[in-house]
């Protein structure tokens, strides 16, 4: 599995460009993040529970971030591939940029992926849940291309984030159970 690892991280982090760099680093920041929030707060405006939504998934990213940095970095303790100095190759790290000691679980998955789970199953459009989950994997495409994360980093994270989202979601239809009784 950590031969895997070194392999996919070292392909897509060994093909850069000037232009790549540029756009990871939009696609890793928050001014990329910032549109797209505002685009599901709109869209919640639409769906019943419109602020029982709204704080539904500002606790479901919070709760993600929190778990991904107390349950899974500060427990296995997995170096970023930036801090991990036995890898068989060199990495091209865009403006010297790291983050971070430990990696494992990526926060920027887990919380995408949390969120496009939440608000693409709340808001229930198809254009909207292709949107959001292409957002979400050039997230996590990114932190590979930078050099902040392996692959199982994100892969985790996505997981997490998903059945985070999912289990939010579960809450919130009953919720709606509840006003309909």
């Amino acid at each position: 599995m950590r031969q895997l690892d070194y392999e996919i991280l070292h392909f897509i982090n060994f093909h850069n460009s000037a232009l790549a760099d540029k756009m990871m680093t939009l696609f890793s920041g928050q001014i990329f993040w910032l549109p797209f929030f505002f685009l599901i707060i709109i869209l919640f405006f639409r769906v019943p529970k419109t602020f029982w939504a709204i704080f539904l998934i500002l606790l479901v990213v919070s709760l993600a971030d929190w778990t991904s940095v107390h349950l899974f970095k500060n427990v296995f303790e997995r170096l970023r591939p930036c801090h991990n100095q036995s890898l068989p190759f060199t990495l091209h790290l865009v403006n010297n940029h790291c983050g971070g000691k430990y990696g494992f679980i990526s926060s920027h998955a887990s919380n995408f992926f949390a969120i496009a789970s939440f608000s693409s199953f709340v808001i229930r459009k198809k254009w909207f849940t292709v949107l959001s989950f292409s957002i979400a994997f050039l997230v996590i495409y990114s932190r590979v291309y930078l050099g902040v994360h392996y692959p199982s980093d994100v892969l985790a994270g996505a997981i997490w984030g998903f059945l985070l989202g999912f289990i939010f979601f579960k809450f919130y239809l009953l919720t709606l159970e509840q006003k309909n009784k």
